[in-house]
């Protein structure tokens, strides 16, 4: 297939998905589209990070990183809880939430009815046991359901001049069957990898992505990624990353040509373990790793 004609067939694809409860698997692993935009690619994609914090979160001391969210562009979020509800900024109104998996530091469905969540996205191996926890939080809240859309790893969801594509993780949950993922995010030239939590890249995520070497690809502009622990040895290896992940992971983008930022842009540090992080997590990251945090807001740039 042309790639001209597979850009069009996976536009028609995921406008269809915000319309309809189920998708169609994709068929191949071409690289996910850029979906340009005249109006407003020279603004950049704006990230805020509500959250950067791994399972513990805030907690009842109210100490700590937030649990893991991002809003993106103000308009929608990435994994959302009651810890980052007063990291919304004032008047805002959210209708789409994406989430990566069920955990319940990622997955909280009373927070996202309190803020009027109207469309969840989530893949389709979990849709099922989403259902039930929504329908359970919606009669409790006395509120409407919100549709609950299957997602398929591959295959785009367009919002507005944005697309998301659902990536598998490496980040297995008590459920045996679910699939977790990561998101790249695009709107004009601007091709975010938002990765948390997942133990490194899988493979076949490195593909849709354009970051695997093996294939001709132009690569990602942005990458936020989750580092739970600073020890590269830590038997959370299996789910997780650590710094030492991150900073091996931003060698090889850079050497392959596969990360294309803008000068000055960093790679930043989400999802991070206070218990097993230095205090200072910044000192000895490699140059253009930083670590988020709550409330920091980004606007990244096509280079």
């Amino acid at each position: 297939m042309k790639r001209r004609d597979f850009l069009k067939s996976a536009a028609t694809i995921a406008v269809a998905a915000a319309a309809t409860p189920a998708l169609a698997a994709p068929s191949s692993l071409a690289p996910a589209p850029v979906i340009p935009s005249a109006s407003e690619e020279s603004a950049g994609l704006r990230v805020k990070f509500l959250g950067t914090g791994a399972a513990s979160g805030k907690g009842r001391t109210g100490k700590g990183r937030r649990h893991s969210s991002i809003l993106v562009d103000g308009r929608f979020l990435i994994d959302f809880t009651d810890d980052s509800l007063d990291m919304l900024p004032p008047g805002t109104r959210i209708d789409t939430i994406f989430y990566t998996h069920s955990h319940s530091d990622h997955f909280q469905p009373s927070a996202a009815l309190r803020i009027g969540v109207r469309r969840v996205y989530l893949n389709h191996s979990w849709y099922d046991v989403a259902v039930k926890a929504y329908r359970q939080a919606a009669k409790e809240a006395g509120v409407e359901m919100p549709a609950i859309i299957p997602t398929y790893v591959g295959t785009p969801v367009i919002t507005g001049d944005i697309a998301v594509t659902p990536l598998l993780a490496n980040h297995p949950t008590e459920n045996a069957m679910e699939e977790s993922q990561i998101y790249l995010i695009e709107k004009g030239g601007v091709r975010l990898l938002y990765a948390t939590d997942t133990s490194g890249i899988p493979g076949r995520s490195a593909r849709l992505a354009g970051i695997d070497a093996h294939r001709e690809a132009y690569g990602i502009t942005a990458l936020i990624m989750e580092a739970t622990m600073a020890d590269p040895d830590d038997f959370r290896l299996y789910c997780h990353s650590s710094t030492a992940t991150v900073a091996n992971t931003v060698r090889v983008l850079l050497k392959t040509g596969r990360l294309h930022m803008p000068a000055g842009q960093k790679v930043y540090l989400t999802h991070m373990a206070s218990s097993l992080h230095p205090r200072d997590i910044n000192a000895g990251l490699p140059d253009p790793i930083r670590a988020a945090e709550d409330g920091l807001e980004v606007t990244f740039k096509e280079p």
